[in-house]
């Protein structure tokens, strides 16, 4: 048998296997329980792999050539430099309410605005924000802000008539080593995911706001070394995950103007430098483990990992944050290792290029799935304790004032109900994966010159897909056992 015809066989027993795995219950941080679901949780998950194997097969027939390697975009009108003036001092004060209210503020979790702030308005907000309205996390940066405010005030000090013109001289950055690439983002992230999902004080309020000084003040210092934004651009671990989600928006600021756009025309030309792809894969592997530490899977296996841990002299709190380190550290290499079979199987079709090169080549149609598993996994936190900034933004140190006159709002949970954010989710897991399928596809017949070569090497990613698609199920899934 041909080889080409061997791996496409091979792709498709491998996709139909994936969609007939039963997907078990699990609860996700953050998600809403659903005792009963309104159909089979099998159901969905075929139902989800016939979207894809059909938009697949669409997309082989219906698009034969590349369209979105070169965006589309409208100017819209223009921005002035008022934007980044109003937004960082927004930004300077929402971070100064952060610090002060960890600080100052009462220690319970649910009455302290910070670790609300944190983990809703910050993590989940400025995520759904990002792929909605661009890079509002540019805007909004405090210590891009901070930085860009002192060269500013630094550059008036050496006009010629000014104070001292050597006082305010700063000294040129370094070249930003190319090796270095998004690595530093990948520890920023992949550490904020161990905070949130393996610390047992992941809501203590303190902590939070000295870990925001501490974090702030590494990312200044950065910045006066690297310059500020080409550490902006590539170490700021916040401003590069927000930023890569803002590729998938209709709206984009630059040249001083405001910019409309396709959905998803920025992801093509999204630059990809050392560090990219494993950041992606940490985006949706601390997801993944976020769903998975809250189902029976988990449940069953923590309590023996962690007597192991016990057994070598660790106190029960250490051996718990110890086996869930090792939960997340699986569930990241588990997404690493999913795209990768994919791009290995991709070279099949054509030996020429390399694993990497494929893999920084396709690393863009990662952005969907990691954006469609944040957005499910946390739609219910956003929708229902996102409620809460009303009465904590007036009452932010929890100590019974009423600055704004909202402390006494409630949270509605008949908002939405169980079965609607249900829905909800699937549709978003379902959409994002059409979308990645979407551009996969048009990189594959813009990379390969061959259409049946561009075809053979999607049935790889569509097995990649699809086997998103059915752990993304199985990880919203909450049908208890």
């Amino acid at each position: 048998m041909p080889p080409l015809r061997r791996s496409g066989r091979i792709a498709a027993l491998a996709l139909f296997a994936l969609a007939a795995l039963p997907p078990a219950s699990a609860s996700a941080h953050g998600l809403v329980g659903k005792a009963d679901l309104p159909v089979p949780m099998w159901l969905f998950a075929w139902a989800a792999a016939v979207v894809l194997i059909v938009s697949f097969a669409a997309l082989g027939l219906l698009w034969p050539s590349p369209r979105l390697q070169r965006p589309r975009e409208r100017r819209l009108f223009r921005l002035g430099p008022w934007v980044d003036v109003v937004g960082g001092a927004l930004g300077i004060g929402l971070f100064v309410a952060l610090v002060v209210s960890g600080l100052a503020g009462t220690e319970i979790p649910t009455a302290n605005f910070a670790p609300t702030f944190v983990y809703v308005a910050f993590w989940v907000g400025l995520t759904v924000g990002s792929a909605l309205f661009g890079d509002l996390f540019r805007v909004l940066s405090p210590w891009r802000a901070l930085a860009r405010a002192t060269a500013w005030a630094a550059a008036r000090l050496r006009r010629p008539g000014g104070a001292d013109e050597s006082a305010g001289a700063l000294p040129e950055p370094l070249a930003y080593p190319r090796w270095l690439g998004h690595w530093p983002a990948v520890v920023t992230i992949a550490a904020f995911a161990w905070l949130e999902l393996v610390s047992v004080n992941r809501d203590d309020p303190r902590l939070l706001a000295l870990l925001a000084l501490g974090y702030a003040a590494l990312q200044l210092i950065a910045m006066s070394v690297w310059g500020i934004e080409t550490w902006s651009r590539r170490g700021d671990g916040f401003a590069v995950f927000f930023g890569l989600f803002a590729k998938a928006a209709p709206l984009v600021r630059r040249d001083g103007a405001l910019w409309l756009r396709r959905p998803l025309d920025g992801l093509p030309s999204m630059e990809v430098v050392p560090g990219t792809v494993a950041l992606l894969c940490t985006m949706i592997g601390s997801t993944t483990f976020d769903g998975l530490s809250g189902g029976p899977l988990w449940t069953d296996l923590s309590p023996h990992l962690q007597s192991v841990f016990e057994d070598l002299g660790f106190g029960p709190t250490a051996a718990g944050e110890a086996s869930f380190t090792i939960g997340l550290l699986g569930c990241l290499l588990l997404a690493g290792l999913v795209y990768r079979i994919g791009v290995v199987g991709m070279r099949m079709v054509d030996r020429d290029r390399s694993v990497g090169e494929l893999a920084r080549a396709f690393a863009h149609t990662l952005v969907p799935i990691a954006l469609a598993y944040a957005v499910a996994h946390y739609a219910s936190l956003l929708i229902y304790q996102g409620q809460a900034l009303g009465y904590l933004v007036s009452d932010p140190l929890g100590d019974g004032s009423d600055l704004l006159g909202t402390a006494s709002w409630t949270i509605d949970y008949t908002v939405i109900s169980a079965t609607g954010i249900w829905y909800l989710q699937v549709f978003v897991i379902v959409l994002g994966h059409i979308a990645a399928l979407v551009l996969a596809h048009d990189r594959a017949v813009a990379l390969f010159r061959d259409g049946r070569a561009a075809l053979r090497s999607q049935l790889w990613m569509l097995a990649v897909m699809v086997a998103f698609t059915c752990l993304a199920l199985w990880l919203i899934s909450a049908a208890n056992a």
